[in-house]
């Protein structure tokens, strides 16, 4: 219930801001995906997933909501992010420095699997692509186990008029517990209309469980 009454403020608060700005200052998104993946690890224990959200930007500043339903073989029903974030420019730079919290519906009492991630990221074009880092802290990651980062590069390019392909490289790091580990994935989309996108991605990690094997995933996404 805290979860939920967060994401309704955080969604009227978006909407207040949404009516003081111009209409292309906010864009909505639905999508649906044959496995919701997250940092190489199936968030819906390998079964498809429907999401969707709002984003606001004035100028710079940018904020948003984003949910998706989830799976992790307990009561909890869905995830719900609310994010406020600052896209700055310096030369061909683009920087992003952002507060995302990650909320979920009807999880255990004792799981504590809500929290907080600070994100700095940085991308450039280089040449006919686009090539970037970007690193997220968290003061008490997922399930309460403490201080985690992850860092990752990542890359995109436009091979054709529609088509693009983009990768990603990235590290997930524990101070407190065991269990570092490497993700990497790399896709290709294509631009069905305007507004309607597939992507097709592959995802992997150095951890050999169920959920964080080796898997390719199908996103279709429309985006107002």
């Amino acid at each position: 219930m805290k979860v939920l009454k967060l994401a309704l403020c955080a969604a009227a608060a978006s909407f207040a801001v949404a009516s003081a700005a111009s209409a292309q200052d906010v864009s909505f998104n639905l999508g649906a995906t044959t496995d919701y993946v997250f940092r190489g690890y199936s968030q819906t224990d390998e079964s498809p997933a429907i999401q969707g959200g709002v984003d606001v930007s004035q100028g710079v500043l940018y904020g948003g909501l984003w949910a998706s339903n989830v799976d992790f073989l307990d009561s909890t029903d869905a995830e719900i992010d609310a994010y406020v974030g600052i896209k700055p420019t310096a030369g061909a730079v683009t920087f992003d420095f952002a507060a995302i919290y990650y909320g979920y519906i009807n999880a255990p009492s004792t799981a504590s699997y809500d929290y907080w991630e600070f994100k700095a990221a940085a991308s450039m074009p280089v040449g006919p692509a686009t090539v970037g880092a970007a690193a997220y802290y968290s003061p008490a990651f997922f399930g309460d186990i403490g201080d985690a980062v992850y860092y990752e590069v990542n890359g995109s390019f436009s091979p054709a008029e529609k088509w693009s392909v983009s990768g990603a490289l990235g590290e997930q790091t524990f101070d407190d517990v065991a269990g570092d580990y490497t993700t990497w994935n790399v896709g290709v989309g294509y631009a069905i209309t305007d507004s309607i996108s597939a992507d097709l991605r592959y995802h992997d990690t150095d951890v050999e469980t169920p959920i964080s094997d080796e898997r390719v995933a199908l996103t279709i996404k429309l985006v107002k």
